[in-house]
């Protein structure tokens, strides 16, 4: 299967966007997380995204942007599970990396991905990530949600692209919790402020994305003429 064959199946699932990263791409990846301790013989990483609806960051309630969350998620692992029965269809071992699981890496005191999707999505030529440590796409800005499949296939991949953010700091100024002083995002002070249950509502809410509002690049290119 060619690259162009992936994309065009990845489209047809139902993602925006897709691109494709050589396994050379991951040699600064955590010890444990690179593509291959996952599947050892892994040589290209296929990486896609979903739109996420910018209306989600204007509404005055966060159940709209917590509920597409939530579907967009089951969304991706299901877009990821069907490419890996294509392409073992076509005699090529393949992986899907869960797109909201993380597990606890003792070394780094940090939770991860079994393979970084932002990374992997950056490496591929996707995106590329910003201050506020998400992911930003020239088409939809970080209004996007990620999933990557893991495959023995040799694929073509993407050229990676410039930097997009421009070190504003917005963000960091923008942060209640001031979680992103440092270079790299305080997980826990962020986790623990930006979503949990409201009781209120006694609902689990996703209530914060104040880094996400503020970036002026945020919208991308295709929903720039929204306001927000």
């Amino acid at each position: 299967m060619s690259s162009d064959d992936i994309k065009k199946i990845v489209i047809s699932l139902g993602a925006d966007l897709c691109k494709i990263a050589g396994i050379e791409r991951f040699e600064d990846a955590p010890e444990g997380y690179h593509p291959r301790d996952v599947l050892p013989s892994c040589n290209s990483v296929i990486s896609f995204a979903c739109r996420f609806p910018a209306g989600t960051l204007a509404c005055r309630t966060a159940v709209p942007y917590t509920r597409v969350r939530n579907s967009i998620t089951a969304k991706m692992d299901a877009i990821a599970l069907d490419l890996c029965i294509e392409l073992e269809k076509k005699g090529f071992l393949a992986v899907p990396v869960p797109t909201n699981e993380s597990q606890w890496d003792d070394k780094t005191g940090r939770w991860r991905s079994i393979v970084s999707q932002k990374h992997a999505a950056q490496a591929a030529g996707l995106g590329t990530i910003g201050r506020h440590s998400l992911l930003i796409t020239p088409e939809f800005g970080s209004m996007v949600w990620l999933g990557t499949v893991l495959t023995e296939a040799e694929l073509a991949e993407d050229p990676v692209l410039e930097k997009i953010c421009n070190d504003c700091n917005l963000c960091v100024e923008a942060c209640p919790h001031n979680a992103l002083e440092k270079a790299e995002l305080n997980q826990q002070v962020c986790w623990d402020n930006a979503f949990g249950d409201n009781e209120d509502t006694r609902n689990w809410e996703i209530y914060c994305h104040k880094c996400r509002d503020i970036c002026p690049f945020n919208l991308g290119s295709e929903n720039k003429n929204f306001k927000r």
